[in-house]
């Protein structure tokens, strides 16, 4: 894709880029990030739910063995409180699918005014994160062979149900050619305002 070719895009998603473009912000370097890499980083999440649903489904099959001759209809509905292990397996398993589908409905903005990360959402509705000069500062480039990459602006802190706490990278993740984007952040930061 050119560095700043909206006509490239799909129709849903050019007219994303135009809505957010504010009067007088001129567009710089657009991109998308690799569906593929994105749909990698949700391989984990299948592996896992390979154990998850096989356990299910024998804890279905067992329950089912167990209680199929008992005399009453309440001990033969307990294989069902299986069910939603499965589904919650079944939905592990798709997560490489929603990973590409959120892929490709992201795009990734550098303007003469800001950086943005720009998404449409799967029920309608846009999500956009945008990034003044002032707070690119701190940029780090992950490259692989290919040239394509991460450019982390920064992390966000997750917390979990427990109170577990992870970080997030943020920024334009899985970009196609990342040193081209960077050099377009880069040029953004310099032009923010001096304290």
């Amino acid at each position: 894709m050119a560095a700043s070719d909206p006509t490239l895009l799909p129709e849903p998603l050019r007219a994303l880029v135009q809505a957010e473009l504010q009067p007088g912000e001129s567009l710089r370097w657009l991109g998308q990030p690799v569906p593929a890499r994105f749909a990698r980083a949700a391989l984990p999440a299948v592996l896992f739910a390979i154990p998850w649903t096989a356990f299910a489904l024998f804890w279905i099959w067992g329950a089912a063995q167990t209680t199929s001759h008992a005399p009453s209809l309440a001990p033969r509905l307990f294989p069902l409180f299986g069910i939603p292990f499965v589904g919650v397996g079944l939905g592990m398993f798709a997560s490489p699918y929603w990973a590409l589908r959120r892929a490709r409905r992201t795009v990734y903005l550098v303007t003469d005014r800001r950086a943005v990360v720009l998404g449409s959402r799967w029920l309608g509705g846009v999500t956009a994160r945008s990034f003044e000069p002032e707070k690119l500062g701190d940029l780090r480039r992950e490259q692989r062979e290919d040239g394509s990459g991460d450019l982390v602006f920064g992390q966000d802190v997750v917390v979990g149900n427990r109170g577990s706490r992870r970080t997030v990278d943020y920024g334009f993740i899985g970009v196609e050619n990342v040193r081209e984007a960077e050099e377009f952040v880069r040029a953004l930061a310099r032009h923010a305002p001096r304290a």
